[in-house]
């Protein structure tokens, strides 16, 4: 099983914040850093304030040498595809060739309202994501030397030098989630070399997974061409007094918490409950970090669970 750490900062977070955890998650062993790409809290003031993904993940890319970084998930929403491939590129090589790159449809609207953001209907959110993702492949594809054309419906490219190139080849790890019956698995099962579910249960992810697994079939694809992932909110602690110590950190019940997350609890107990999981095909965990002050939680894990799962 490989863990990663996965923080929240819209939350309320500093880019220092986020650079402790990120270079405390390296320390430990974590694979990767992720953040999400929201601009407004969804509960409490947030403050400081909202950091931007990428500005944030550039900063770390000099700050960290070996843990990868990424968005779970940038939303396409947000930016322009051919700025959005630049930036992207860009701390892939800054980072030495460690991105990875979440993206979906977008779906918080208050966070599009508070910042002049466009937020059309579903459907066209869908179809926007895949024209990008068309666009991301082709920039970051095209020979070097070479321009890339595109015409979309929502989105047209001319004649571009189709650069800078990112370090990896044929370009960063895509990431793309969620639960959608349809699209979402052809569109994973097209252009991601991991899939992602976050915060379902069980049989909701077995579901979800089966889907993308004949999607992926369908598209011609080997089925181990695709890493399985789920995120799931983390509260482990040595003992009781520990957990409900560290629930109440992030204002959540410790019997909420454990009806709703593998990765909550004592270590045999997170052992025991992941266990299933990964039967049911699960490669990868992003463990949420809600208190990202909490360095000690990152260690702990680390250090008294993630072995006993490797």
């Amino acid at each position: 099983m490989d863990f990663r750490i996965f923080v929240e900062p819209q939350q309320g977070a500093t880019y220092a914040d986020q650079l402790a955890v990120a270079q405390t998650a390296e320390s430990a062993g974590y694979s990767a850093f992720f953040r999400s790409d929201h601009y407004v809290a969804m509960s409490g003031d947030g403050l400081p304030g909202p950091t931007d993904s990428w500005v944030t993940l550039a900063g770390l890319a000099r700050e960290t040498s070996t843990i990868r970084l990424g968005t779970m998930v940038t939303s396409a929403t947000f930016r322009h595809p051919g700025p959005l491939a630049i930036s992207v590129a860009q701390v892939d090589e800054m980072s030495g060739g460690r991105v990875e790159f979440g993206i979906g449809a977008g779906w918080f609207e208050a966070e599009h309202k508070a910042y002049a953001i466009p937020f059309p209907p579903l459907g066209e959110r869908f179809d926007r994501l895949t024209e990008q993702l068309e666009i991301f492949t082709g920039l970051w594809t095209t020979e070097t030397g070479q321009t890339f054309d595109y015409a979309g419906t929502h989105y047209d490219i001319t004649d571009s030098p189709a650069l800078p190139k990112p370090v990896q080849s044929p370009h960063p790890p895509i990431i793309i989630g969620g639960g959608g019956a349809k699209r979402t698995p052809a569109l994973a099962a097209r252009f991601a070399a991991e899939f992602n579910i976050p915060f379902v249960p069980l049989d909701t992810l077995s579901t979800q997974f089966a889907r993308v697994a004949d999607a992926v079939e369908a598209a011609g694809r080997p089925a181990d061409s695709i890493v399985y992932s789920a995120a799931f909110v983390l509260c482990a602690g040595r003992d009781d007094d520990e957990i409900a110590r560290r629930a109440s950190a992030i204002g959540r019940e410790v019997d909420e918490l454990r009806s709703n997350s593998p990765t909550v609890g004592t270590p045999d107990e997170i052992v025991d409950k992941l266990g299933p999981f990964v039967e049911a095909g699960v490669q990868r965990v992003y463990l949420q970090l809600l208190d990202m002050s909490d360095l000690d939680h990152v260690d702990f894990f680390a250090e008294a669970i993630a072995p006993q799962l490797g």
